[in-house]
């Protein structure tokens, strides 16, 4: 049984191994980051259980392009004849070696510690992932040493997408450059890594190692079986307390960067300064909205791709590992991990380098992983950037960017989507936006497996109208003092939309919003929780009474203890577990699965319609106090999940850190202890 310890000072976490599940260890994973969209993750065991688990995940295009480059490393500890390893690997469902066995305890903090004690040995193994390059330092601390012993490190590398397995027909070789190994495909154009020991001594053994399994990549209905390479291993004779480091860097096909030397005390104390420099929003007080803001901090990347080369623009991934910057997740997670923790400067990229991609009047949803290319295949992407657009200039009040650089793509935006943009997306006579067709798959419920559309939400979707009436209102308010005849068209627009908004989604029969309106004039009644929107935004377009409806039937329908479902549970089509082979997991994905960034808008309007009242803070504080606990105890330890079953017991699912899980959890819990 795991068991978590009260973290020390500037711990995130702090787990006891001694009464080992090695079940349940192998569901806790961690997750360090840089500011390139890199990263380093895997188990508290160290033991790697999917395709996206290494030591140093690096982007060669930030923050795209990435590549699992250093996938693990095994350390041995030599005792005259005796070998003792350190790691633990999973091959055919078989631990060899079974060295978790010899974990004491896992820690994350600025990084992550393993703590191992051996007969006589005591070391703890730290892992630093350097911010501003895609290098990886992993630190070897031996506290006891009783008698001399010879230690080994030997590195596995995969060196390849990280969306794919590598396999032993993979042509890589390395070659000995200033003190370390660069390694390489033998092929034109292959990035290279960079390995380094310090005072080591390298013996060359290269040489496959074959078969590395992935119960994660299983469990997906994915390919999971894997073949890793080693060029040898590093190896030092150790007889007194000391300080070994390895480091390994990863760059694309120019000359390699070869770090010179890491300084571990610096770094430390590098990553220590960041860390205080974006939690001032927690005062040094509260360590639950500080974990918070350490969480948001994960997502906030440098984009290169589409900047001139002395412009450094800021972006939010969506979600690690796998997911890249997409405009949807950008703007609804942006108030949440960048303003309401007062990092505006970032705010103002992120919305810049976003509105200067704008064409047609739309925002785009994503660019490529490998290339400058936007993407428009969202309805409303470009309705949540006018949202934090104008949140943003609330918070920071900068009104000279707003003003000059994102006040004309709101503009834009508003009046291409009246009169018409991509995928005929316009306002119909009864003033709501409608678009898309059959084949597309516009709003946020957008799963789709071989022309297959499980959600069908074309025509007129409820949370796109109100974010559309909310864009309105945004605009009308805006122009009072200064432009009476700008206020006027967007106050008759607005008062038009809310006329339909009120005739067409409001349902006297069930007692709720509708949850789409198809172009032929049928209605969608499924019970589902876009209806939220139109009570937690800004701008409501319905009377109070009816507010007070479509929460009530949130939460008795829809609340769980980690979000909203996607369905009720009551509909045909729910599904309450998500997994197994992508066809079946998509087919989950918004048919009831929960999704822990609806908290946010569910407590914003259960809040304002209980009119903030101390009695329904102190029941919101309730809502999200298990998203609290599970970002210290489950899954990524220090984050939130992308989704969860949404039957009980609420397995944590998808993406292991999510942003706008993240971005919701921190508005909630602000706005609950403001």
């Amino acid at each position: 049984m795991l068991t978590l310890q009260k973290a020390d000072s500037g711990e995130i976490v702090s787990v006891s191994t001694a009464e080992k599940s090695i079940d349940e260890l192998l569901s806790k994973e961690w997750l360090l980051t840089n500011d390139r969209g890199g990263y380093a993750s895997s188990t508290v065991i160290g033991c790697n259980t999917r395709r996206y688990h290494g030591l140093l995940v690096g982007s060669l295009n930030p923050p795209v392009d990435r590549i699992v480059a250093l996938a693990n490393c095994l350390e041995m500890v030599i005792v005259g004849t005796r070998t003792i390893g350190l790691a633990t690997f999973e091959f055919d469902e078989k631990f060899a070696p079974e060295s978790f066995k010899r974990l004491k305890r896992f820690r994350r903090d600025i990084g992550v510690h393993f703590e191992y004690e051996l007969d006589g040995v005591e070391l703890t193994k730290s892992i630093y992932l350097l911010r501003h390059s895609d290098t990886v330092a992993v630190v070897y601390d031996f506290s006891r040493v009783k008698n001399p012993v010879d230690f080994a490190v030997r590195p596995l590398v995969a060196l390849r997408d990280f969306h794919t397995l590598q396999k032993s027909y993979a042509r890589l070789n390395c070659e000995w450059a200033d003190d370390g190994l660069v390694v390489r495909h033998d092929t034109t154009g292959s990035c290279q890594l960079y390995l380094c020991c310090p005072s080591a001594k390298f013996e060359k053994d290269p040489e496959w190692w074959f078969n590395f399994f992935y119960r994660k990549d299983k469990e997906r209905g994915q390919d999971f079986s894997e073949d890793l390479w080693t060029p040898g291993f590093f190896k030092w004779r150790v007889d007194r307390r000391v300080q070994l480091v390895f480091y390994a860097a990863l760059s694309g096909n120019s000359e390699p960067d070869r770090p010179t030397g890491i300084n571990i005390k610096a770094l430390r104390e590098n990553l220590c300064k960041h860390q205080d420099a974006v939690t001032p929003a927690a005062k040094g007080r509260d360590e639950k909205l500080r974990t918070l803001c350490l969480a948001a901090e994960q997502f906030v990347v440098k984009r290169s791709t589409g900047a001139p080369a002395d412009v450094e623009r800021t972006t939010i991934l969506a979600g690690f590992p796998w997911f890249a910057d997409w405009g949807r997740d950008a703007f609804i997670a942006l108030p949440g991990l960048l303003l309401s923790t007062g990092r505006y400067q970032e705010a103002k990229s992120v919305l810049t380098t976003f509105a200067a991609a704008a064409d047609k009047g739309m925002i785009p949803n994503r660019f490529d992983d490998r290339s400058d290319t936007a993407y428009f295949n969202s309805v409303d992407a470009s309705l949540w950037f006018v949202k934090a657009a104008f949140e943003y200039l609330a918070a920071a009040r900068d009104s000279e960017t707003f003003t000059q650089q994102l006040l004309p793509k709101i503009r834009w935006i508003a009046d291409s989507y009246h009169d018409g943009t991509r995928f005929n997306i316009h306002a119909d006579e009864d003033g709501l936006i409608t678009g898309g067709t059959e084949q597309t798959q516009l709003t946020w419920m957008d799963a789709k497996y071989e022309g297959l559309a499980f959600t069908p939400r074309y025509g007129k979707a409820v949370e796109v109208n109100a974010l559309w009436y909310n864009c309105l209102c945004y605009l009308a308010q805006f122009y009072a003092e200064t432009d009476p005849e700008a206020a006027k068209h967007y106050h008759l627009l607005a008062d038009h939309a809310e006329s339909g908004f009120r005739q067409f989604f409001w349902n006297e029969r069930t007692g709720y919003l509708n949850d789409c309106i198809l172009p032929d004039g049928t209605v969608d009644t499924s019970l589902r929780p876009n209806q939220i929107f139109a009570v937690s935004l800004a701008f409501s377009p319905l009377p109070p009474e009816q507010q007070k409806a479509v929460v009530n039937v949130v939460r008795e329908k829809l609340l769980t203890p980690y979000g909203l479902r996607t369905l009720s549970p009551g509909d045909s089509r729910y599904k309450g577990t998500y997994t197994g082979p992508q066809k079946q997991r998509d087919a989950a994905y918004h048919q009831g699965t929960v999704w822990p960034y609806l908290i946010g808008p569910f407590v914003e309007a259960y809040l304002k319609v209980n009119d903030f009242s101390r009695e329904s803070r102190e029941k919101a504080a309730g809502f999200i106090e298990p998203l609290l606990r599970h970002m210290t105890e489950d899954a990524c330890l220090g984050s939130i999940s992308e989704i969860f079953d949404a039957d009980e017991p609420h397995k944590p699912k998808g993406c292991i850190a999510q942003a706008w899980s993240v971005a919701e959890l921190i508005r909630a819990y602000l706005l609950i202890h403001s």
